[in-house]
């Protein structure tokens, strides 16, 4: 069943739920509340009626004729009941046998009197005391209560048809109400059916707020970095047999030609000498590949342990200053405070090693290192004073085979951004104020040692 038809079947038994008990409630409580409303108007009829027999001589057929008429047109009936003489002294009721038997089973000083019963009748009663000169009279005022439940009925039946509008409202308000919000996740569904189907370029934007919206959001960053992943992998299978294309073909060149005998004496071991040198290129390009495979999907391979970034830097300084001394640039590194932070000592030295001799091949002077904390996070950055980088190739710089003029595999800089996103840091590059780059590794999950290891 769809969603929008479960929504609408669950908020539907939910209202008939409530105004069922809503309307048991107020059917029990009609009936009660019927009864006092009429009691309180027999009241005031009873008032005027005692106030006439009060002033008016009721021994006068005339008069006797008035309150006759005032009983009928307020539909009452009425008998008056004298304490002293114990006698019924007036009654508008014909049967007096029933009258009699009223007065002897009700007690008329009570002020809630209860519904009296005539055969199988039952009547709504109000008692008015009226005092005269001589004695208590007492003034009963009697509605069938049938009359009342005829009210009561008239009342169900409206009350029953109004609650059944209300439900075909409701109905159909959360019918219109649910579409709106199930209109977006079906849309979103056929959003999904394209990215399973690889349509990227049918994305489309869906009109939704609150937490669909969120969900839309995600799901549409999620098929960009699919698609992204995607574009990415095409590129690495292609980049990937070109370059172990080329080593292959110099290699089968140089061999063929030896075996053929078109390469002899030095141009023959200049030869395996290339063929050699192609060897090691394919070897470190596999090996890379390999790296590259495991750190995607081994997390095993990862040792963290905490590592103080003072002591990791000189490891670092230790290995770049001879490729640097090689290369007669200035290696340089600036005040390091003592940070300790979570990472693989051996793959973190691996990945910033990378992104030092990256920058060392294209420095012109120097190379400077340094680690300093910015904002709730600590940062190794490597800065160079050489061209800097074309805004194109600083979008795709950590993908796998992408690599400058000089750049060797184009490997080095994809596995230093997986080891540092595995170890929950982040990685970036970009050209700094001098011309050259900077590359910033940066940790939000650290701390600070009281006492450096210079100390």
């Amino acid at each position: 069943m769809k969603l929008q038809y479960q929504l609408t079947i669950a908020f539907t038994t939910l209202l008939v739920v409530i105004m069922t008990v809503a309307g048991i409630t107020i059917y029990s409580q009609m009936l009660q509340m019927l009864i006092k409303d009429e009691q309180r108007q027999l009241e005031d009829k009873g008032q005027l009626i005692v106030n006439f027999i009060l002033y008016q001589d009721l021994n006068n057929t005339s008069n006797v004729q008035r309150l006759l008429d005032m009983l009928e047109q307020y539909n009452l009936q009425v008998f008056a009941y004298d304490d002293r003489s114990n006698q019924i002294i007036f009654s508008s009721i014909p049967e007096l046998e029933v009258v009699n038997d009223w007065v002897d089973r009700y007690d008329m000083e009570e002020t809630e009197q209860p519904l009296w019963q005539a055969d199988n009748e039952k009547y709504v009663v109000s008692i008015l005391p009226f005092y005269s000169i001589v004695s208590t009279q007492h003034l009963v005022l009697l509605t069938p209560l049938d009359d009342l439940q005829e009210v009561q009925k008239s009342l169900l039946w409206r009350l029953s048809l109004i609650f059944l509008i209300g439900i075909a409202v409701a109905v159909l308000l959360s019918h219109y109400l649910t579409s709106k919000l199930v209109t977006p996740l079906t849309q979103l569904k056929h959003q999904l059916k394209k990215i399973e189907k690889r349509k990227f370029d049918d994305m489309q934007e869906i009109k939704a707020t609150g937490e669909i919206k969120e969900v839309e959001q995600s799901v549409s960053d999620m098929a960009n970095e699919l698609h992204s992943f995607i574009q990415s992998q095409r590129h690495f299978f292609q980049n990937a047999s070109h370059e172990l294309k080329t080593p292959l073909m110099t290699i089968q060149g140089y061999a063929e030609g030896i075996r053929d005998g078109v390469f002899e004496n030095e141009e023959a071991e200049r030869g395996l000498n290339v063929m050699v040198a192609e060897i090691n290129r394919l070897k470190k390009i596999i090996n890379e590949i390999i790296l590259l495979a495991k750190l995607d999907s081994e997390e095993s391979i990862y040792d963290e342990t905490e590592v103080n970034l003072q002591e990791f830097v000189e490891k670092i300084t230790e290995r770049a200053l001879p490729i640097a001394n090689e290369k007669e640039i200035k290696w340089e590194v600036k005040k390091v405070e003592p940070y300790i932070v979570s990472f693989d000592h051996d793959k973190m030295l691996q990945a910033i090693m990378n992104i030092v001799t990256n920058a060392i091949r294209h420095a012109n002077h120097k190379v400077e290192l340094s680690v300093y904390q910015k904002g709730k996070q600590v940062c190794m950055e490597v800065m160079d004073d050489g061209e800097g980088m074309d805004e194109e190739l600083l979008s795709k710089l950590f993908h796998r085979f992408v690599k400058g003029e000089s750049g060797e595999t184009g490997l080095g800089l994809a596995i230093a951004r997986a080891i540092v996103e595995q170890s929950d840091g982040t990685i970036k590059a970009e050209n700094n104020r001098l011309g050259g780059a900077v590359f910033t590794v940066s940790f939000s999950h650290y701390e600070k040692k009281k006492h450096s290891v210079y100390d």
